[in-house]
Parts: structure tokens; C-alpha cells; sequence
């Protein structure tokens, strides 16, 4: 036996032997199983050797020091003697700063050399020819059949509200206006919550908790700052977007500069939903709720894929918003439950969770410091100031404010958007403190083996009651529905009327609307493809991954936006050299600086490089009235 083992052996029963001994919550969400492998099979197993954090809670058992072991994305395993006869797995959450016990277990003989491996570890046993494996195993417990009711009648529903629309079109023989923009007669309080329920996604409801448990509320700071910055968009810049009597957002990038830079920013658009953003909200779900049920995660995938694909397909415009409705009382409505079960659940209730979020600065909400690696106050005014003049770039948003009956109701829009997003993503930011409240202090009940991205659904799964769990399951659901739609029928439309409608000499009504209908199927397919395959990755944070990507696809038709709004000497030769300097800029620096700060840098760079290039060439000769928010509006739309 090695003299380094001896010694931790000795250590251990003298400790063990003491006359106080340490007591140790066992984790009941995984099970402690070992196997015997094959030489052949060992020397496949992959060596997972980390170190514990610096500064980290002390064991309350002596370690090996050399054999720690990863677990999931916050997790480290330890190694320790139970007694004589048998060890025990130690499990350490590297955010919440405690210990807990996984279960002990015995070797068929005495160890002579251990490997740290993914999700245990690797002992090669004297006078044993194969190697044992003892490893961490989930528990995974299935769903009641209420939960199952509630889930699955939720899913109908959408496809009736589908269903409905696509008759009532077909009733009133729908055009290319009713299918896009709802027939520009959906109700300004259902723009504004639809508009909420698009922005919010699978993101704000798994990530953000997921988020600030891990951090604190730093970013919630974007939307304090930036509701101020919707009172401009509403007065000043959906007017005159609206005055133009668009369908596709893009169009005024043509109108204002070239054909190119409308062609441009619509490709890059559909480039980003279907490869970024509806991959993210049908993958983050669906890594939710197979943690919640066991359910395959592709399997998953699938199943939202299909329903948002029928319902967006068959009901255009209209059920996409009419959804949108319904799924901001499901969504918030979850939310609600769910952090009301986790007060109750932490001793102490509210003042407890307060009390323990003050202490660990888990609800710091302003950072005034100048590293750019952090999402500074200086970061967040950066962002607000580039993302204002830049609001128009999203399709998904516009086509409900173009939806409305009038500047006045697309006004009010706006406004009941900056009225619900403050309350909205301080009731997401909350839930992840709470649960690292309730986690800190019953460390025993959190899974080890999950990421960090699962932590809120693994709690609605674990914690919660039958019948409330596929309430939330549902708004998890919903959460990601209403984003998938909104972006199924955005590419659609950007498909038909930017490339189909401006590009063909024999473009029809019809043929517009089959178009559509073949795309949103296609957008549909390709979205599920991607987010299966995200399932082979290990993505550490999917909020910080969706703001690299948006500024590596979106900065740089985001800055055209200013460059054609608030400047009139900017050309389209500036604009397309804008957006190169962009895309290298948000690539240059998505290493080196936090992901907030991406996407200002990128734009700013549009903008500089567009307005000062532009000087390179001949200005714009067309007139601008209208086209700018300083101008006057033109005498007819």
C-alpha cells in the first residue's frame, strides 16, 4: 500500500474515531454504483483531474488530494473514507460553496491506485485483473399522468388557436397583409404582450434563473436603464417607421440606401434565427424538461418543433400573437408558483432568502468598476445607447407594431411593453436568487449532475406538487412557443416579401402566401435539426452564447439602422463596409470581453466605419424626408 494512502487512512479514523463526528446530508437525487470494466475499457475512459476553487468551504472529510473529479458544470467530486471496509463520494457545488454526501459504497478489495474520471472515478484493486468504476448516477423519477394532462391539453390548445385563425382567414379570404401582419387589426394591449412574450422566451424563463443564480442581477440593469429608452422608440422612431407602410422591417434599408443592404440584413437575419436563436429556445426547454420527466431531450425537441411549426403554419400572424397572449399568463403564471415554493421551502421565508442574497452580494444590480470583462453600469449604458437607435433591426418585434390599427395604438404598444418587461425580468432574476437561498441551505436536494442551465427545472421536478409541475412545465413551453412562432413566421415573411416579391417579375399574391407556407415548414425543420445538435455540446452559459451571437450576426445591420435614422451624409457603400468592420469586430473581441459588451462594440463600429467611409463616396442625391428622425415626414406615405 503507498505511504500516501496510509497516511489519509490513518487521518480519517483518527478523525472518524473522534468524539464528535461530522454529520453529512445525503444527496437523494443520485444513486452511488459501481461496476467492473475490461482493461480495454479502462484505458477508454477519459481522466477528468480538476481542482477545487480557490477559497473554497474545507472539506468536512479529508480528501485524497490528488483524485478530485468534475461533475456537471458547478460540481466537484471527492473521495473519503467512510471506514475501515468502504468509502464515500463527496459531491462540492462550486456556486452555492457547500458539501454534501453522495452514499458510500465498498471496493472488492484494497485500492492501490485511483483515477479521477467524469462522474466518479477509476480503481484499479489489488489482485483484481479489471479495474472497478464507481460512479454518480441520476435518479430520474417519471411524471404523474396530471402533469401529463396539463402539458398535453396546453399543447391542443395552441394547435385550436391555429386551427381557429386558419379558418377564420379562409373565411375572409386572406392576403399576404392578414397572413404577415394579422390583417394590421390586432388590439394595441395584445401587440404590447405579445411583444413581451416574444423578448422573454425560454431565455428569460430557464437562462435568467439560471443566471443569477450563478452571478447576481448585474444585467438586470439593461432593462431598468433601457425602459426609458422605449419612451423614444415610441414617439419618435415607430412613427416613422410606420409612415412607410412596410411589412418587411429590411425595406427601409432599401429605401433609405440600396437594394444590396436590404437583401443583406434580411439574409443575415434568417441566418441568425434559424441557426441561433429558435435552436436556443427549442434546445433550453427541452434540456428542461427531459431533467423534469427523463423524456429523451431530442424527442423533446421534436415534439415543441412540430406543434409551433402547425400552429404558426396553418394560423399566420394572428395565432402567433393570439398565442402570445395566452402564453404570457402561462409563462407568468408558472413563474409565479414557482417562487412561491421556493419562499415557503427556505426556513425563514423571504426574509431568510433576502438576508442570504445581502450577505453574498447575489442581488447586486450596478457595478461601477471599468472591467470590461463584467457587465458594468458603463457596459449597460452602452448598450441602451446603441440599442435605442438600433430597435427596428428586429423583425420579430416590428411586425407587432406594424400589426396595429394606428400610429396611436402602435404607440401604446411600445408602452405596455416598458410597463410589463421591469416587473417581468425582476420576477425571473428573483427565482434564481431564491434558489440559491433554498439551495445554500438544503445543499442535499440539488442534483449534481445537471447543468447549471437546469437548475430551475430540476427544482420544479424535485420540489414541487403534482399538478403545478406541468403547470410550469407548460409555461416552460410557452416560453419557448411564442419565441419559435414569432421567428418561424418572421423568416417566412423576410423570405417572400424581401427575396421572392423584390426579386421575381411574376410575383402573385398566392404564390407569396405558398411560399411562405413552404418556408415556415423548412424554418421549422432546419431550427430542430440545430438544436439537436446542440445537445453534443456543452454550452457553460446559452445566455452569454445568444449575445455572442447576436453581435457577431446582428451588429452590423443593427448599426445601418443608425447610420439611415440619425445621419444623412451615410451611404450604402458606408453601410455595407459598416457591417464588414462589424462582424470582425464582435469575432476580434468575443475572447476577450464580456459577452454585454459585444454587441454595442459591434454596432459602434458599424456606425463608425459606415459614417466616415461614407465620405469616401458620393452622398445620398434622394430625398431623406421621412427617413430620418430629425426629418420632416413626407406629405403622403
Amino acid at each position: 500500500m503507498p505511504n500516501s494512502l496510509l497516511r489519509f487512512i490513518v487521518t480519517s479514523l483518527l478523525l472518524l474515531g473522534g468524539s464528535t463526528a461530522t454529520v453529512l446530508a445525503e444527496n437523494e437525487l443520485v444513486d452511488v454504483r459501481s461496476r467492473i470494466v475490461t482493461s480495454t475499457e479502462a484505458t477508454n475512459i477519459v481522466t477528468e483531474v480538476t481542482d477545487l476553487p480557490d477559497g473554497h468551504a474545507p472539506s468536512p472529510f479529508p480528501l485524497y488530494s490528488d483524485v478530485t473529479s468534475g461533475s456537471g458544470q458547478a460540481f466537484f467530486l471527492g473521495l473519503t473514507r467512510a471506514d475501515d471496509s468502504s468509502f464515500k463520494l463527496l459531491t462540492y457545488h462550486a456556486i452555492t460553496d457547500t458539501w454534501v454526501s453522495a452514499g458510500s459504497f465498498e471496493l472488492p478489495g484494497e485500492p492501490i491506485k485511483i483515477q479521477p474520471i467524469d462522474r466518479g472515478f477509476l480503481f484499479e484493486i489489488e489482485g483484481q485483473a479489471s479495474p472497478t468504476v464507481v460512479e454518480l448516477v441520476q435518479t430520474v423519477t417519471s411524471l404523474p399522468m396530471i402533469d401529463w394532462i396539463m402539458i398535453t391539453g396546453y399543447l391542443l390548445a395552441m394547435l385550436g388557436v391555429g386551427w381557429y385563425c386558419y379558418n377564420r382567414e379562409k373565411r375572409e379570404a386572406g392576403s399576404t397583409t392578414d397572413y404577415f401582419l394579422a390583417g394590421r387589426d390586432v388590439p394595441w394591449w395584445a401587440a404590447g404582450l405579445s411583444l413581451y412574450a416574444t423578448g422573454t422566451s425560454a431565455i428569460s424563463f430557464i437562462a435568467i434563473p439560471a443566471l443569477s443564480f450563478r452571478t447576481d442581477w448585474l444585467y438586470l440593469s439593461q432593462q431598468c436603464v433601457g425602459v426609458f429608452g422605449l419612451l423614444f422608440v415610441a414617439y419618435k422612431i415607430i412613427p416613422m417607421i410606420r409612415r412607410l407602410n412596410l411589412i418587411s422591417i429590411y425595406n427601409y434599408l432599401e429605401i433609405r440606401f440600396h437594394p444590396s443592404i436590404r437583401l443583406m440584413a434580411s439574409a443575415l437575419v434568417i441566418l441568425f434565427q434559424l441557426v441561433g436563436r429558435l435552436s436556443v429556445v427549442l434546445y433550453l426547454p427541452a434540456l428542461a424538461i427531459a431533467s423534469v420527466t427523463g423524456a429523451n431531450v431530442v424527442m423533446c425537441i421534436v415534439l415543441m418543433g412540430i406543434v409551433t411549426t402547425i400552429y404558426t403554419l396553418i394560423g399566420g400572424m394572428k395565432a402567433v400573437i393570439w398565442t402570445d397572449v395566452i402564453q404570457v399568463f402561462v409563462m407568468v403564471g408558472g413563474a409565479l408558483f414557482a417562487i412561491g415554493y421556493v419562499i415557503v421551502g427556505v426556513d425563514g421565508g423571504i426574509t431568510e432568502i433576502i438576508s442570504i442574497a445581502n450577505a453574498e452580494d447575489k442581488a447586486k444590480l450596478f457595478d461601477l468598476s471599468w472591467d470590461f470583462a463584467t457587465p458594468t453600469i458603463w457596459a449597460i449604458l452602452l448598450v441602451v445607447a446603441t440599442d435605442v437607435p438600433t430597435w427596428p433591426k428586429e423583425q420579430v418585434m416590428m411586425q407587432r407594431v406594424l400589426a396595429t390599427r394606428d400610429d396611436k395604438e402602435a404607440r401604446s404598444s411600445v408602452l405596455t411593453l416598458a410597463a410589463v418587461v421591469i416587473p417581468g425580468s425582476f420576477l425571473f432574476y428573483s427565482i434564481g436568487t431564491a434558489l440559491y437561498a433554498f439551495y445554500k441551505t438544503h445543499p442535499e436536494r440539488l442534483n449534481p449532475l445537471i447543468d447549471t442551465d437546469a437548475t430551475f427545472p430540476v427544482f420544479i421536478a424535485a420540489e414541487l406538487p403534482m399538478g403545478i409541475t406541468g403547470l410550469i412545465i407548460a409555461g416552460l413551453f410557452a416560453a419557448s412557443m411564442s419565441t419559435l412562432s414569432s421567428g418561424l413566421n418572421s423568416v417566412a415573411t423576410l423570405t417572400s416579401v424581401d427575396f421572392y416579391e423584390r426579386l421575381s417579375k411574376n410575383s402573385t399574391e398566392a404564390k407569396s402566401l405558398r411560399l411562405a407556407y413552404i418556408v415556415t415548414i423548412l424554418a421549422g425543420i432546419i431550427s430542430t435539426v440545430v438544436a439537436v445538435l446542440f445537445t453534443f455540446f456543452d454550452i457553460k452559459s446559452m445566455f452569454d452564447a445568444m449575445l455572442q451571437l447576436t453581435a457577431i450576426l446582428g451588429g452590423g445591420f443593427a448599426g445601418t439602422y443608425a447610420l439611415g435614422m440619425f445621419t444623412r451624409r451615410a451611404n450604402w457603400q458606408g453601410a455595407l463596409l459598416g457591417t464588414a468592420a462589424s462582424v470582425a469586430c464582435a469575432i476580434f473581441l468575443a475572447p476577450h470581453v464580456s459577452p454585454i459588451l459585444l454587441n454595442p462594440a459591434a454596432v459602434a463600429s458599424c456606425m463608425i466605419v459606415g459614417y466616415f467611409s461614407s465620405y469616401l463616396f458620393p452622398a445620398p442625391t434622394r430625398s431623406l424626408k421621412g427617413l430620418t428622425v430629425l426629418s420632416e415626414s413626407p406629405e403622403t406615405p
